[in-house]
């Protein structure tokens, strides 16, 4: 997609190869869109950081070496999350490390995804995403998170004078929130996470597929976790299909999925198994039975989510992991979990019509 001028610039990890973070920045510069807003994204470029998100997307599991089979349907997963992105509403391109290049705009918005993570492996202290040396006349956030990051005490210096120069601070998760909270002695918002707040473009990949299927997305997954499911689906003739990573304890491996045939999988399938956060995420957008085991990496975020909307007993632990896999993975969503989407997307509206107007 050629470049673009908008008057509202949106900066995020829109260049991963990962469907979260791709789909939460498609949904929410198609939201803004939708609310009348000329915003693209902000596209910055940095050779070192696309290395090392190239290394992890071909060799996920890591310590876990891949196979030179599974290389290429890696590589070809790459190749189809840069065709989907050169579709996406794209500025002009600068330098990560430079972004007074990128031009002046009415308004900045920063977030969603880790874009605060100062533990993040090739984007953590990244000055550019506390709103360094951009040039704008209002700077906000989006359901910004600190992912995994959670000592307040390193935001109380030079970090939280950069996210003082924020008019408005909005957060997805609980974390974060307390993070803001006790470094800047303010009260943030909080926000759905764009694939959320704007499913509009997701649910638009829907087909009328009904799969005897259960999604696996994720990797790392406990022996007990993995033992658990492959009883569950074995005993319903569910197969079970991983999807952008290779799972081996699941029927069939789909790694090379790019963004879009994701959400259609994800839509056609009977329940999801996940220890992602946009697995998650993308079962309540579908409305889909979801179990969802923690990580080391994602607890907070996981966690978080869960509690916010409800869905807390969709967190599997091992101490009465089958029959609480059985409770969530076989019945539908509780009613109240679609009530309390409802009630954070009017308030997410609200935080959007102040800052985008």
């Amino acid at each position: 997609m050629q470049a673009r001028t908008g008057n509202v610039g949106v900066l995020t990890f829109h260049r991963c190869i990962n469907y979260g973070s791709y789909w939460q920045a498609r949904c929410l510069v198609e939201g803004l869109a939708a609310m009348g807003a000329d915003a693209v994204l902000l596209d910055y470029r940095s050779p070192r950081s696309d290395r090392a998100e190239w290394r992890c997307a071909l060799s996920p599991l890591l310590p876990i070496r891949t196979s030179f089979q599974d290389y290429d349907l890696y590589k070809k997963k790459m190749h189809k999350f840069f065709a989907a992105i050169k579709k996406l509403p794209l500025s002009s391109p600068f330098p990560l490390d430079d972004p007074a290049q990128a031009g002046r705009f009415r308004l900045v918005i920063v977030g969603s995804d880790e874009v605060w993570n100062l533990k993040h492996p090739w984007y953590g202290g990244c000055a550019v995403f506390y709103g360094e040396g951009l040039s704008t006349d209002h700077l906000v956030s989006y359901a910004a998170t600190f992912g995994n990051f959670a000592s307040h005490v390193r935001l109380q210096g030079l970090w939280g004078d950069r996210l003082r120069r924020f008019s408005r601070i909005c957060v997805r998760d609980l974390n974060s929130a307390r993070l803001i909270r006790e470094a800047l002695a303010l009260e943030p918002e909080l926000a759905l996470d764009p694939c959320l707040q704007f499913p509009q473009p997701i649910l638009a990949t829907r087909n009328d597929g009904n799969g005897r299927y259960a999604a696996v997305y994720g990797h790392g997954f406990p022996s007990w976790f993995q033992k658990a499911v492959r009883q569950w689906a074995d005993r319903r003739a569910y197969r079970l299909i991983s999807i952008g990573y290779r799972n081996d304890w699941a029927d069939r491996q789909w790694i090379d999925a790019g963004p879009n045939e994701f959400a259609a999988f994800i839509a056609s399938a009977k329940a999801v198994v996940t220890n992602f956060f946009h697995g998650c995420v993308f079962s309540l957008v579908y409305e889909k039975p979801f179990a969802c085991v923690l990580s080391d990496y994602r607890s907070n975020k996981l966690r978080d989510l869960a509690e916010i909307v409800g869905a807390q007993r969709h967190i599997i632990v091992e101490a009465c992991v089958s029959p609480q896999l059985e409770t969530v993975l076989d019945c539908p969503l509780e009613p109240a979990i679609a009530r309390r989407i409802s009630i954070l997307r009017a308030n997410s509206s609200i935080y959007l019509d102040h800052v985008v107007c």
